[in-house]
Formats: C-alpha cells, structure tokens, sequence
C-alpha cells in the first residue's frame, strides 16, 4: 500500500469493531488532521457496508458528516461500525472512534457508486478552478516555528498571491488556494478527497494570524471519483463570530472536474 492508504487503514477485529493507528506525522501542533480522521472512519464504513452486501454496490463514500468531540492523540484508537439503512442507491452507516474508553468523533455516512455522470446543473456562483499547478510554489514551513507534520508528507502548493499570510501579512479575503498531491504520485480515491477537502492552512489566516483552529463540524460531499494525480483546492471563510468560524472548500481534480465539497464550523480567538 501507499502511504496514505497505509497510515488511514483499519483492521477488523469483529463483531462491527475496527482498530486503526493515528500516525504522529499526520497532524498540526500535534494533532491529527480532521479530514485524516474522517478518512480513517471511511475506510470502516467502506468495509461494514462491504461485509454485510453480496454485490458491493455501494462502495464509495459520497457524503460523511463528523462531529469532532476532543482530539485523539497518535497510537491506537477503536472503531465501532453500525449499519442504519440500506437502500437502492444508498448505504447508512455510522462510525465511532474512541481512544482509551473516550469517545473522539461520530460520523454519519452515506456510501454510493459514484460514476462519471455529466453536469446537469450548476449554480453561475459555483467557484472555478484555479491556475495550473506549474504556475504554484510549494509550501512548507519551518518546523521550529510551527510544527505541521503533515506537510512533510502531503505536498501543498500554493497559488501565486496566496503566501501573504506566511508573512504575518494576511490580505482580509479569507480565502487559501492550494493545489495538493500524496506521497508518491498516490492517486486520490472518494475517501483520500476527504483529506483534501481539509488539509489546506485555515481561511482565517488569510484575516487573522492564528494557530490551529480546532474543527467542530466537518460535512464533507464527494460528487465523482476523481481522475489521477494532483487536486486543487479553494477554502474561503464565511464568517467570524463569538470564537467560531465557517469555512467551505471546493476540490477539483487534475481535469477540471469538481469532485468534492466541504463545510465545517471551527472555532477561533481573534486578537
């Protein structure tokens, strides 16, 4: 396996529980990345819907809702799967990770076919994708000043005008444009684009220095299986209010095509 299917994989141990290993180079401030976490999940949805149909039909996350109760530290954790409803075109399937008798987050997920259907609609306010990864630097900064160890694995490459707030310099937009790949040329599945949809810098650093901004709530949408290689990713804050902030990503990959969406509420102090 590759490094990323390698460090979010979950081993069965029977009876609709899992075991799964948070890896220490996955996290910011040493904490692991919400979207890692939600892919971890994925992959024990994935097999209970598996595990419990004859034909597989089913076999792709398409939407996933989490709420993050307290941060999980790198080790061990336990997962608990449990099937609520299988449909014609949808699989239910809620997950439950824990780390010693604490529970971590919950999330509710739906599991699809996705295919390569067309467009049939899309809002004239739906963002488009940016500019070609060539034309982006990646970003990588210095670990004694603040340790993101999961940007020693994923790469992230941002757009040009997009480093402002690496200087302490942030323009008010709110907004962060990346384009983001996996170690070794891995190519992005329906649940690695839960990675993407959450691993970019917040959109608040872009308004506000700051240090980690703990998600909340994470609803992630993947539309279509993405083609192969890199994705490119536009987070934008909404709104600051009372120490919390939302923020939307859209994830388009390597032809264009817009493969997944996201929303969350974290939280945030502001001065």
């Amino acid at each position: 396996m590759s490094e990323y299917a390698d460090v979010s994989a979950v081993t069965s141990v029977g009876d609709h529980r899992w075991t799964a290993r948070i890896d220490p180079g996955w996290t910011i401030l040493g904490n692991p990345n919400g979207g890692y976490l939600q892919t971890v999940m994925a992959r024990a949805a994935v097999e209970e819907a598996a595990a419990t149909a004859d034909d597989g039909v089913h076999p792709h996350t398409v939407a996933v809702s989490t709420h993050f109760l307290r941060s999980p530290r790198p080790g061990a954790v336990d997962l608990s799967s449990e099937l609520l409803r299988r449909g014609r075109t949808t699989t239910q399937v809620r997950v439950r990770m824990s780390q010693n008798g604490q529970v971590t987050g919950e999330s509710l997920f739906t599991l699809g076919a996705l295919g390569d259907a067309d467009v049939d609609w899309a809002s004239p306010e739906l963002p488009i994708p940016g500019v070609t990864k060539d034309e982006c630097s990646r970003y990588l900064p210095p670990a004694e000043a603040f340790p993101v160890e999961i940007l020693r694995h994923v790469g992230l490459y941002l757009h040009p005008g997009q480093t402002a707030f690496t200087s302490g310099e942030p323009r008010g937009r709110g907004e962060v444009r990346a384009w983001v790949e996996l170690p070794d040329g891995e190519d992005f599945t329906p649940e690695s684009l839960l990675l993407a949809a959450d691993v970019l810098p917040p959109a608040t650093f872009d308004v506000t220095p700051g240090g980690w901004v703990p998600t909340i709530e994470l609803s992630t949408y993947v539309r279509a299986v993405p083609v192969p290689g890199p994705v490119n990713v536009l987070l934008s804050a909404g709104m600051i209010r009372g120490e919390r902030v939302d923020e939307s990503a859209t994830v388009w990959d390597s032809a264009g095509n817009l493969v997944a969406q996201s929303h969350q509420l974290a939280g945030i102090r502001v001065g």
